[in-house]
């Protein structure tokens, strides 16, 4: 048997939450466009499988601006003072599982070499709820081993029934306490019958990068890339960050930015040299984190198939384009040997 959620029910639940001053995240429209924000009231919730927000979850993981510690001087004494971790609990829903999916790939990262608390307290704190999506052109989530009601990173997924009513597919104890006692039981389940074809083969890409560092693809694409960075914001699982000393020799706080490798200014060294110099390289780099770099340690791809890179560009450029173009010159160059 299958467990059925009405909207009416889930727009209680976050009432429910949002009264027990949990903080609740969904998708809202603002400006005219779609984001994740703290809600204030149920209301403010656009729960559609159809939605593909601008921004993306990772920020109430990895915010954009953090302090680590702040720091002043009382006469001759400097006196250092730990930023607080996160304490609250919070509740994200109606997630694009895409999105979800980028949290476990986060988690290596913030917790590799060194445990970064304040990420993992978020974690730690967090009930991720998706929905299954409706993808769109852009979208290529079954070409990175995802689809689009993934449970990777997710402790619930909501699949639409029709008629304002949902199936429940609760994953972990997180999910169950946000559900039990709320749902009906029933012989209906849903199912996803758009999902994105398959574009490129990653094994492949990832073998043909390793062998081809310095293809033409490159050059040729990079042409209409303005180094805006918008790609590495928007992206899911992109978490590059500089820290930095904010105030004055007296006092002040260090801080974690966000920072893209996609910024001129990125490996700008002190002596003057950029090894990175232009915008090729920068993508070459970008593309080389994400299907070999990254998956040569972790084990996985550094990418989701959200296609928020390409949506949001200015030139619809983005992670796609690259990759099947690699795709391609590897197989061909499979077929000729």
């Amino acid at each position: 048997m299958s467990k059925i959620l009405t909207l009416d029910k889930l727009k209680e639940i976050i009432s429910t939450l949002i009264s027990t001053k949990k903080r609740v995240i969904a998708p809202v429209l603002a400006a005219g466009k779609y984001f994740y924000r703290e809600l204030s009231n149920s209301s403010e919730a656009v729960l559609e499988s159809w939605i593909k927000p601008t921004s993306s979850i990772k920020e109430f993981f990895f915010p954009q601006h953090e302090k680590i510690c702040s720091y002043c001087y009382t006469g001759k004494e400097l006196v250092l003072s730990d930023a607080e971790l996160f304490v609250g609990e919070q509740v994200i829903l109606g997630s694009r599982p895409c999105e979800a999916a980028s949290l476990p790939v986060l988690d290596k990262v913030f917790g590799w070499d060194f445990q970064d608390r304040f990420f993992q307290e978020r974690r730690e704190r967090t009930t991720v709820i998706t929905l299954a999506c409706e993808p769109d052109d852009f979208c290529f989530c079954t070409s990175v081993g995802l689809s689009p009601d993934t449970d990777l990173g997710s402790d619930a997924v909501l699949i639409p029934l029709g008629g304002g009513e949902f199936e429940v597919r609760v994953f972990t104890d997180k999910g169950s306490m946000i559900f039990d006692g709320k749902v009906t039981e029933s012989d209906r389940t849903g199912k996803i019958s758009n999902r994105p074809e398959i574009k490129f083969d990653a094994s492949e890409v990832q073998r043909y990068l390793l062998e081809h560092f310095g293809d033409e693809v490159f050059d040729r694409l990079s042409l209409r890339c303005l180094g805006c960075g918008a790609c590495t914001y928007v992206c899911p699982t992109c978490h590059c960050f500089d820290i930095i000393d904010e105030g004055g020799a007296a006092k002040g706080e260090r801080v974690k930015n966000w920072d893209s490798c996609q910024f001129a200014f990125f490996t700008l060294h002190a002596s003057g040299h950029n090894p990175r110099s232009n915008q090729s390289a920068r993508q070459r780099n970008r593309i080389q984190h994400k299907f070999r770099i990254y998956p040569d340690k972790f084990g996985s791809i550094l990418c989701t198939g959200c296609g928020n890179c390409a949506r949001e560009c200015s030139v619809t450029l983005g992670v796609l384009p690259y990759i099947e173009l690699l795709d391609k010159k590897s197989k061909t160059a499979v077929a000729s040997s």
